[in-house]
């Protein structure tokens, strides 16, 4: 186990009707002037706003708003909410949505302090100061609410990028599994994968002897795999929604990560088919994680075995570990398929003559010097390759 440092300040507030607290929240961690910050049209019909709106005034607060997030969340809206916040004076901001949303806000609070573009930060700066920012989460999936991390797509050039610093991660988290009953199955399926996702590009490490979190991911995987069946059957399972809800949070914010290398490459690939189609990102994980995966299992063949073994209940091959690593990589993507997730390129909305544009922008674009790195390290040509089997 590696050396490491863990902060995770987040106050979670959990359950059923819990989005009516808001107000005395955002007062408990100094705010006086909210941005109400969120998506599209759903959160006014559902009410949710309404009730937000409620619970900001019986507190005494003032408040703006800002909709209008768009799944995978575009710069221009944060230069928006930026200038907003600065016009208006806003000290905090409330994301109201899902990872989309929490995401944008984070930009923005970074953004609002910063002398520069907050494009800096996309690009490797590390956030060291924002305005503080609490969530109300409406879909299992991102991990924001209580991660130090935002994604945001920039529209000139339409490069989707990452960023980071404990100065983002949201003082509060309001997490009411009730808010998730009214997704569509695909969009809960797509949280699931992206759960899954950020659960194995921390399973996938180059650090030794790490079982402790070998097995917090491994249980996490099995919850997901209990649970996701269920979700599907039954929309309305309050259980198998608080458990996803949950399971989301904790596989992003990094309990599982301490102390071991990561992956990542992943979700790089597939931040370049979101960004180009504008797919959901859990769909476009579905497709690019098994492809990902087979290209590299020959790295550490006995890694993916073993979680084959641990989760997928197949049985190891000493002989031939890659028998028992494919069959592993094989039944995850058949899970994922069976919650209703696409399998390859044309399900996805994906062409093959785009490979040469999407390889290329992933590994040079915005500044990037020619590779990705994680478990593996990928050039141009590999990525090809791996767009290529996706097809």
């Amino acid at each position: 186990m590696e050396n490491f440092t863990f902060y995770s300040p987040t106050y979670f507030v959990f359950g059923r009707e819990t989005e009516n607290e808001a107000g005395k929240y955002v007062k408990r961690f100094g705010g006086s002037k909210v941005l109400i910050h969120y998506g599209g049209s759903s959160a006014k019909k559902s009410g949710l706003l309404d009730r937000v709106e409620a619970s900001l005034k019986n507190e005494g607060l003032e408040y703006v708003m800002l909709g209008g997030v768009k799944p995978n969340p575009r710069s221009e809206l944060v230069y928006e909410g930026i200038e907003l916040c600065r016009k208006e004076g806003v000290d905090f901001i409330l994301a109201v949505g899902g990872g989309s949303v929490i995401d944008s806000s984070k930009a923005i609070a970074a953004g609002t302090v910063y002398d520069g573009d907050f494009w800096d930060f996309y690009c490797g700066k590390l956030i060291e100061e924002a305005l503080p920012v609490g969530t109300i989460l409406t879909i299992a999936a991102a991990g924001s609410e209580g991660s130090a991390n935002s994604v945001i797509t920039k529209e000139e050039g339409m490069f989707k990028r990452g960023s980071h610093g404990d100065a983002i991660r949201p003082k509060f988290s309001i997490l009411n599994p009730e808010l998730t009953q009214t997704l569509p199955p695909y969009q809960t399926a797509s949280g699931i994968t992206d759960i899954m996702a950020h659960l194995y590009e921390r399973y996938l490490t180059n650090t030794k002897d790490v079982e402790v979190t070998d097995r917090l991911i491994e249980a996490l995987l099995l919850t997901m795999k209990h649970e996701g069946p269920r979700v599907i059957a039954d929309p309305n399972c309050y259980e198998a929604r608080a458990n996803i809800m949950w399971a989301g949070m904790v596989a992003h914010n990094n309990t599982c990560g301490v102390g071991r290398s990561q992956d990542w490459n992943s979700h790089a690939i597939e931040h370049e088919l979101s960004a180009l189609y504008d797919c959901p990102h859990g769909a476009g994980l579905a497709v690019t994680m098994p492809a990902v995966f087979k290209y590299q299992m020959g790295h550490d063949v006995m890694r993916f075995a073993k979680v084959a073994v641990r989760v997928w209940g197949c049985q190891m091959d000493f002989d031939h570990p890659e028998v028992t690593a494919l069959e592993g990589i094989e039944a995850f993507q058949n899970f994922l398929i069976s919650l209703g997730m696409p399998k390859n390129f044309a399900e996805l909305g994906a062409k093959e003559e785009d490979i040469p544009k999407l390889a290329h922008v992933l590994c040079h674009g915005d500044g990037r010097n020619g590779t990705i790195s994680g478990f593996v390290t990928f050039n141009e040509e590999d990525c090809t390759k791996i767009y290529k089997m996706m097809v």
